[in-house]
């Protein structure tokens, strides 16, 4: 059968490997998943790596009435994911191929979207859009429960002739948001890492890569990634309190990035160090500040024996990136230091003056012998196109909080442009409609501390004009600080305001509001750590409370002790 022949109907020419290990509370609803993907999915090898629990006797009986599974019971277990991916691999006999783990789902029509771009674009290889699910929902992110992974690259459908048309591809380390055309990985021998190999992702994702395939894209949905309380018993899930996660994702990136360059693929080698720098670095630099001292020392010096391999030009491929200049940092001290101003360079979005940064006049701000980072682009822009950073600060009160604010210096040029006030707005995020007309605040003098130059206002914030506010559909309201930072000349810039580092919000209060109702006012920082306020009638806050309470409860009496 011609892999590249036009898809017309629902045919099975797809096999789907779900992996697992002591999973049986979930395993048997993956593969149900991939059997409801429809008559285009025409097996599900399951492969269970050597489980303890009840997982293969599940599996087992699913087959039992269900002839398109099969079960392949691993006598040793690999202790990952790429012995089991292996094993499935192998058994696969349809023309394409794609990856399940035992705790994920396969959304509806995945499978057949991504078989429908294979053939029409004749790809070896098809990718979707993953998204990732908290489970229970806890958390949750802005505006529903999933979060995308590399949207970017999923917004559109695309078809590339090669990978080199679309560098940004090597971000994209995963392997179950693909098909693959079965024989494209067995005649170019691509595998996955063998035994405890932690992020063979990354190497799988570069060995294809490496092999110069056809690529489509298409924006659908076609993988869910479920995290839950229990995952760091899976063994594709990341633990970053240790030291040892670290050095497997160094050694995977490192490996990655040599099968890129012995295939010739130069300039997706230098991206895949580029990636390293925007998404690993800046990630596990975000949580440093939390861990011990010998965890930081030995992450350390691990991070600079890594990043001493990098070249010139992977410096200079995008210089003034937040990545780039937390790396450059960690070459430049042989110790850890400034932590906090390292983390908040590293978080998302970056906006805060780097204290290691060059001034206009060369002068370095702790390190005489730092390698120089230009900053000339920066220092040429209006301020009106800068990322200006205000942070703030909430202090409570009997009735009323003090909300201090921070206007932050950026390469000198927020001091050449004045400013001299900053009007504050609470705007409801469903309505659009401000809480009270804008409040107008002169900003101190420039005053310099551990976070550098910043110019600060303080600004009350009396809770009863949110209680009094109307809830017909008595609903919760969330409101957002909205900030406009007045320049000399009458120039402004709208701003949002980040919760500052290390502070600590007020807890939950409740108020009389419209009516004698009671409703419970929440201080919070959303998840792109911005100053939120959640207002809440008192019976459905206390919902609320007592499912959260119930959630933690219920978790810790289920969560498995770890091996």
């Amino acid at each position: 059968m011609d892999p590249h022949a036009p898809h017309t109907a629902p045919v099975p020419r797809v096999g789907v490997v779900v992996i697992g290990h002591d999973d049986a509370a979930h395993v048997t609803a993956a593969v149900r998943s991939a059997l409801a993907q429809g008559p285009v999915v025409g097996e599900v090898v399951a492969v269970d790596d050597c489980s303890t629990d009840d997982s293969a006797e599940l599996l087992t009986r699913l087959a039992a009435s269900e002839p398109r599974v099969r079960v392949v019971r691993r006598r040793v277990n690999s202790g990952g994911c790429g012995s089991p991916r292996n094993t499935g691999l192998d058994r696969v006999t349809s023309p394409y191929v794609m990856f399940l783990d035992s705790g994920d789902l396969l959304p509806p029509g995945a499978a057949d979207a991504l078989l429908r771009a294979a053939t029409d674009a004749g790809a070896d290889v098809a990718g979707g859009l993953c998204v990732r699910r908290e489970v229970p929902e806890q958390r949750r992110a802005p505006g529903g429960r999933e979060v995308p992974w590399e949207a970017g690259l999923y917004a559109a459908r695309a078809v590339y002739e090669s990978p080199a048309q679309r560098p940004r591809l090597v971000h994209d380390t995963l392997c179950v948001n693909k098909l693959y055309r079965t024989d494209f990985l067995r005649d170019h021998g691509i595998r996955f890492p063998e035994g405890r190999f932690r992020y063979g992702d990354f190497v799988f994702g570069a060995r294809v890569l490496a092999a110069g395939p056809r690529i489509a894209l298409v924006p659908n949905r076609v993988y869910v990634r479920h995290v839950r309380g229990c995952a760091d018993r899976l063994p594709s899930a990341p633990d970053r309190a240790g030291i040892a996660d670290w050095r497997a994702r160094t050694e995977a990136s490192r490996a990655a990035y040599e099968i890129l360059l012995a295939a010739g693929r130069k300039e997706l080698a230098r991206e895949a160090r580029a990636k390293f720098l925007d998404h690993e670095l800046r990630m596990y630099a975000c949580e440093l500040e939390s861990h011990d001292v010998h965890h930081r020392r030995s992450w350390w010096t691990l991070t600079r024996a890594y990043l001493a391999e990098y070249d010139a030009s992977d410096w200079e491929h995008r210089p003034t990136a937040p990545g780039c200049l937390v790396g450059r940092v960690v070459l430049a001290s042989p110790e850890p230091r400034d932590l906090p101003r390292i983390r908040a360079l590293a978080s998302r979005p970056a906006r805060l003056l780097p204290p290691y940064a060059h001034t206009p006049d060369g002068t370095p701000a702790w390190s005489a012998d730092l390698p120089r980072i230009t900053l000339e682009p920066l220092l040429t822009r209006p301020v009106r196109f800068l990322p200006l950073t205000v942070d703030a600060e909430l202090r409570p009160r009997a009735r009323t909080a003090l909300l201090r604010l921070r206007l932050h210096e950026l390469y000198g040029r927020v001091a050449q442009a004045g400013p001299e006030a900053l009007e504050v707005e609470w705007r409801c995020r469903a309505t659009g409609r401000a809480v009270g007309p804008r409040t107008t605040v002169g900003l101190a003098a420039p005053a310099e501390g551990s976070a550098g130059v910043f110019w600060s206002a303080e600004v009350t914030l009396r809770w009863a004009a949110f209680a009094f506010r109307r809830m017909p559909d008595g609903g919760a309201r969330v409101w957002d600080l909205r900030l406009r930072v007045r320049f000399r000349g009458g120039a402004y810039r709208e701003v949002t305001a980040q919760v500052r580092a290390g502070a600590e919000l007020p807890r939950r209060c409740a108020m009389v509001g419209a009516r004698h109702s009671v409703v419970l006012m929440e201080p919070y920082s959303t998840h792109s750590g911005a100053l939120a306020l959640r207002v809440a009638p008192a019976s459905r806050g206390v919902m609320s409370v007592v499912g959260d309470g119930l959630r933690r409860l219920l978790h810790c009496h289920s969560r498995p002790q770890a091996h």
